[in-house]
Protein backbone atom coordinates (compact mmCIF):
# COMPACT_ATOMS: atom_id res chain seq x y z
CA UNK A 1 0.00 0.00 0.00
CA UNK A 2 0.66 3.76 -0.17
CA UNK A 3 0.06 7.03 1.32
CA UNK A 4 0.83 10.43 0.41
CA UNK A 5 2.96 12.36 2.98
CA UNK A 6 4.70 15.56 2.65
CA UNK A 7 4.71 15.30 -1.38
CA UNK A 8 5.67 11.64 -1.03
CA UNK A 9 4.67 8.23 -1.73
CA UNK A 10 5.26 6.11 1.67
CA UNK A 11 5.17 2.39 0.83
CA UNK A 12 3.81 0.38 4.23
CA UNK A 13 1.91 -2.76 4.83
CA UNK A 14 -0.89 -3.31 7.47
CA UNK A 15 -2.93 -5.93 8.50
CA UNK A 16 -4.86 -7.91 11.14
CA UNK A 17 -6.90 -6.52 14.01
CA UNK A 18 -6.86 -5.73 17.71
CA UNK A 19 -4.64 -3.54 18.92
CA UNK A 20 -2.15 -1.44 16.83
CA UNK A 21 1.70 -2.84 16.83
CA UNK A 22 3.76 -0.53 15.15
CA UNK A 23 7.51 -1.39 13.90
CA UNK A 24 10.09 1.07 12.66
CA UNK A 25 13.17 -0.30 10.70
CA UNK A 26 16.73 0.81 10.90
CA UNK A 27 18.59 3.08 8.94
CA UNK A 28 19.46 1.56 5.20
CA UNK A 29 16.81 -1.28 5.69
CA UNK A 30 12.75 -1.59 4.97
CA UNK A 31 9.81 -3.40 6.13
CA UNK A 32 11.11 -6.80 5.27
CA UNK A 33 13.63 -6.49 8.42
CA UNK A 34 10.60 -6.38 10.48
CA UNK A 35 8.61 -9.09 9.52
CA UNK A 36 10.15 -11.90 10.92
CA UNK A 37 9.49 -10.82 14.59
CA UNK A 38 5.65 -9.18 12.92
CA UNK A 39 4.62 -12.19 11.62
CA UNK A 40 4.97 -13.16 15.61
CA UNK A 41 1.79 -11.20 16.75
CA UNK A 42 -1.03 -12.66 14.73
CA UNK A 43 -3.72 -10.73 17.63
CA UNK A 44 -2.99 -7.54 16.70
CA UNK A 45 -3.08 -4.87 14.08
CA UNK A 46 0.47 -4.83 12.74
CA UNK A 47 1.53 -1.74 10.56
CA UNK A 48 5.35 -1.69 9.10
CA UNK A 49 6.46 1.57 6.58
CA UNK A 50 9.27 2.04 4.82
CA UNK A 51 10.66 4.97 5.73
CA UNK A 52 10.87 7.44 3.12
CA UNK A 53 14.58 7.08 1.35
CA UNK A 54 14.42 3.35 1.76
CA UNK A 55 13.33 0.24 0.55
CA UNK A 56 9.95 1.12 -1.95
CA UNK A 57 8.82 4.91 -0.71
CA UNK A 58 10.11 7.82 -2.41
CA UNK A 59 13.44 9.53 -1.99
CA UNK A 60 14.09 12.14 -0.28
CA UNK A 61 13.85 15.65 -2.12
CA UNK A 62 15.64 17.70 0.26
CA UNK A 63 17.69 16.41 3.54
CA UNK A 64 15.64 15.68 6.74
CA UNK A 65 16.51 15.80 10.32
CA UNK A 66 15.45 13.26 12.61
CA UNK A 67 12.20 15.57 13.63
CA UNK A 68 11.32 15.43 9.98
CA UNK A 69 11.29 11.81 10.18
CA UNK A 70 9.37 11.67 13.47
CA UNK A 71 6.49 14.19 11.91
CA UNK A 72 6.58 12.00 9.09
CA UNK A 73 5.43 8.92 11.00
CA UNK A 74 2.80 10.94 13.42
CA UNK A 75 1.18 12.01 10.15
CA UNK A 76 1.45 8.74 8.46
CA UNK A 77 -0.09 6.94 11.96
CA UNK A 78 -3.04 9.70 12.08
CA UNK A 79 -4.01 8.93 8.12
CA UNK A 80 -4.24 5.41 8.93
CA UNK A 81 -6.03 5.60 11.66
CA UNK A 82 -3.41 4.27 14.60
CA UNK A 83 -3.80 6.16 18.12
CA UNK A 84 -1.80 5.28 21.22
CA UNK A 85 -0.11 2.04 19.60
CA UNK A 86 2.75 -0.16 20.87
CA UNK A 87 5.93 1.19 19.28
CA UNK A 88 8.95 -0.66 18.20
CA UNK A 89 12.14 0.45 16.73
CA UNK A 90 15.26 -0.79 15.80
CA UNK A 91 18.34 1.17 15.68
CA UNK A 92 17.52 4.58 13.52
CA UNK A 93 13.77 3.88 13.71
CA UNK A 94 14.26 3.63 17.73
CA UNK A 95 15.75 6.85 17.58
CA UNK A 96 12.68 8.30 15.92
CA UNK A 97 10.30 6.46 18.42
CA UNK A 98 11.89 7.74 21.20
CA UNK A 99 10.89 11.44 20.12
CA UNK A 100 7.21 10.19 18.45
CA UNK A 101 6.52 8.61 22.56
CA UNK A 102 7.92 11.70 23.73
CA UNK A 103 5.41 13.88 22.16
CA UNK A 104 2.44 11.81 21.19
CA UNK A 105 0.04 8.73 23.54
CA UNK A 106 2.13 5.62 23.24
CA UNK A 107 0.73 2.53 25.25
CA UNK A 108 4.26 0.79 25.65
CA UNK A 109 7.42 1.32 23.51
CA UNK A 110 10.44 -1.30 22.75
CA UNK A 111 13.32 0.01 21.46
CA UNK A 112 16.35 -2.70 20.04
CA UNK A 113 20.31 -0.92 19.43
CA UNK A 114 18.42 2.57 19.76
CA UNK A 115 21.20 5.16 20.65
CA UNK A 116 19.67 7.89 22.30
CA UNK A 117 22.74 9.73 24.48
CA UNK A 118 25.53 11.38 21.96
CA UNK A 119 28.52 12.94 23.99
CA UNK A 120 30.24 15.85 21.97
CA UNK A 121 33.55 14.07 20.95
CA UNK A 122 35.90 14.24 18.27
CA UNK A 123 37.20 11.02 16.80
CA UNK A 124 41.02 10.69 16.11
CA UNK A 125 39.39 10.09 12.40
CA UNK A 126 37.63 13.07 12.62
CA UNK A 127 40.87 14.78 13.46
CA UNK A 128 42.98 13.45 10.82
CA UNK A 129 39.69 14.13 8.66
CA UNK A 130 40.04 18.04 9.40
CA UNK A 131 43.92 18.06 9.13
CA UNK A 132 43.76 17.33 5.77
CA UNK A 133 40.90 19.58 4.88
CA UNK A 134 42.80 22.67 6.21
CA UNK A 135 46.23 21.72 3.88
CA UNK A 136 46.47 23.36 0.23
CA UNK A 137 45.04 21.50 -2.21
CA UNK A 138 43.39 18.90 -0.02
CA UNK A 139 39.65 19.41 -0.74
CA UNK A 140 39.11 16.48 -2.97
CA UNK A 141 41.38 14.36 -0.95
CA UNK A 142 39.63 15.10 2.22
CA UNK A 143 36.34 14.20 0.37
CA UNK A 144 37.44 10.81 -0.78
CA UNK A 145 38.81 10.55 3.17
CA UNK A 146 35.47 11.12 4.40
CA UNK A 147 34.09 8.56 1.78
CA UNK A 148 37.20 6.00 3.15
CA UNK A 149 36.72 6.72 6.64
CA UNK A 150 33.09 7.04 6.74
CA UNK A 151 30.87 4.40 8.16
CA UNK A 152 29.15 1.87 6.02
CA UNK A 153 25.43 3.44 6.30
CA UNK A 154 27.28 6.92 5.25
CA UNK A 155 29.15 5.42 2.27
CA UNK A 156 26.45 3.34 0.66
CA UNK A 157 23.50 6.72 1.13
CA UNK A 158 22.73 9.08 -1.36
CA UNK A 159 23.98 12.76 -1.72
CA UNK A 160 20.87 13.88 0.12
CA UNK A 161 20.57 10.96 2.30
CA UNK A 162 24.40 11.64 3.86
CA UNK A 163 22.76 14.88 4.20
CA UNK A 164 20.46 13.44 6.60
CA UNK A 165 22.52 11.08 8.19
CA UNK A 166 25.30 13.31 9.19
CA UNK A 167 22.34 15.15 10.82
CA UNK A 168 20.87 12.48 12.44
CA UNK A 169 23.46 10.82 13.51
CA UNK A 170 24.79 13.03 15.98
CA UNK A 171 22.19 14.52 17.63
CA UNK A 172 21.21 13.80 21.17
CA UNK A 173 17.84 12.89 22.36
CA UNK A 174 18.31 12.58 25.83
CA UNK A 175 15.72 15.28 26.32
CA UNK A 176 13.18 13.76 24.64
CA UNK A 177 13.81 10.57 26.75
CA UNK A 178 12.75 12.24 29.70
CA UNK A 179 10.26 13.26 28.78
CA UNK A 180 8.99 9.90 27.67
CA UNK A 181 5.89 8.33 30.54
CA UNK A 182 5.04 5.02 28.97
CA UNK A 183 6.17 1.68 30.06
CA UNK A 184 9.52 1.12 27.59
CA UNK A 185 11.06 -2.02 27.51
CA UNK A 186 14.93 -2.19 25.98
CA UNK A 187 16.47 -5.02 24.62
CA UNK A 188 20.27 -5.40 23.63
CA UNK A 189 22.97 -7.08 22.53
CA UNK A 190 25.58 -7.25 24.93
CA UNK A 191 27.92 -7.77 21.04
CA UNK A 192 26.41 -4.82 19.59
CA UNK A 193 29.03 -2.83 17.71
CA UNK A 194 26.52 -0.16 16.76
CA UNK A 195 25.28 1.15 19.90
CA UNK A 196 26.84 -0.66 22.74
CA UNK A 197 25.22 -1.92 25.67
CA UNK A 198 26.67 1.39 27.56
CA UNK A 199 24.28 3.45 25.35
CA UNK A 200 21.27 1.11 26.44
CA UNK A 201 22.48 1.76 30.13
CA UNK A 202 22.65 5.36 29.12
CA UNK A 203 19.12 5.65 28.34
CA UNK A 204 17.53 3.33 30.84
CA UNK A 205 18.78 6.12 33.69
CA UNK A 206 16.69 8.86 31.42
CA UNK A 207 13.57 7.31 31.23
CA UNK A 208 10.19 7.38 33.88
CA UNK A 209 9.56 3.67 33.86
CA UNK A 210 12.26 1.86 31.53
CA UNK A 211 14.44 -1.80 31.71
CA UNK A 212 16.76 -2.69 30.18
CA UNK A 213 17.18 -6.50 28.98
CA UNK A 214 20.56 -7.72 27.90
CA UNK A 215 20.81 -10.74 25.15
CA UNK A 216 24.73 -11.88 26.04
CA UNK A 217 26.59 -12.80 23.18
CA UNK A 218 24.39 -11.31 20.71
CA UNK A 219 25.18 -7.88 18.04
CA UNK A 220 23.03 -5.20 16.76
CA UNK A 221 20.37 -7.63 14.94
CA UNK A 222 19.88 -9.51 18.28
CA UNK A 223 16.30 -8.88 18.18
CA UNK A 224 16.61 -11.23 15.00
CA UNK A 225 19.26 -13.50 16.08
CA UNK A 226 17.49 -14.67 18.98
CA UNK A 227 13.81 -13.97 17.82
CA UNK A 228 11.92 -16.61 19.73
CA UNK A 229 13.01 -15.24 23.26
CA UNK A 230 12.31 -11.61 22.65
CA UNK A 231 8.98 -13.19 21.14
CA UNK A 232 8.35 -14.72 24.42
CA UNK A 233 9.62 -11.35 25.93
CA UNK A 234 7.67 -9.35 24.53
CA UNK A 235 4.61 -11.02 24.33
CA UNK A 236 5.42 -11.12 28.88
CA UNK A 237 5.82 -7.26 28.46
CA UNK A 238 2.60 -7.41 26.31
CA UNK A 239 0.36 -9.04 28.72
CA UNK A 240 -1.43 -5.98 30.54
CA UNK A 241 -2.00 -4.15 26.93
CA UNK A 242 -5.74 -3.55 26.87
CA UNK A 243 -7.19 -4.55 22.79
Amino acid sequence: MSIKIRDLNINYIQYGSGKDIVLLHGWGQNIAMMQPLAKEFSNYRITIIDFPGFGQSDDLKVAWSIEDYEECIAEFLEKVNVKKPILIGHSFGGRVAIIYASRHEVEKLVLFGSPCVREQKTSSKEKVLKTLKKLPGMKKIGEFAKNYIGSEDYKKASPILRESFVKIINQDLSEYAKKITCPTLLIWGTNDEAAPIEDAKKLEKLLKDGALIELEGYTHYAYLEALPRVVSILNEFFKEVKS
